[in-house]
């Protein structure tokens, strides 16, 4: 299986992440079958990979700390006529045990022997700083 991973730039916690959801699904700006969506430039080309089986791995604050289940990638094109693809999401977002990632440009492959185990986390933003220790002493 193949994932995908991209900074998720603008947004300050997964907690915010959600917010920012819910407001442009009340705004009407998602989806009108209500799944989430990232535009962004360039089509991978493990498209069949993906889809339905990847997720996508949002760096948030220098952190791997949530995810996004891929279900299309589909090609459009922006205001000026060019090709860009829009990365359709599940609209749950899942909780990862937050790991350091250096900043990058665009979105890359993402492996699934590289990524973090999901975390259930129902207290707030407080555990997965917890999370995070525990990850780095090897407990979780």
């Amino acid at each position: 299986m193949t994932n995908l991973i991209k900074l998720c730039v603008g947004i300050k916690s997964v907690s915010h992440l959600k917010e920012f959801r819910q407001t442009r699904r009340e705004m009407g700006r998602g989806r009108k079958d209500g799944y989430d969506v990232h535009r962004t430039r360039m089509m991978p080309k493990r498209r069949e990979e993906i889809i339905g089986k990847g997720s996508i791995y949002w760096v948030i604050a220098g952190k791997i700390q949530c995810r996004q289940l891929i279900v299309d990638l589909d090609r459009q094109y922006d205001n000026e006529g060019k090709k860009c693809c829009d990365i359709v999401m599940d609209n749950k977002i899942i909780t990862t045990i937050p790991t350091l990632k250096r900043a990058f440009q665009g979105w890359r492959y993402f492996e699934q022997a590289s990524t973090p185990s999901d975390i259930d986390i129902q207290n707030g933003e407080g555990d997965l700083e917890l999370a995070a220790q525990l990850s780095q002493l090897g407990l979780i």
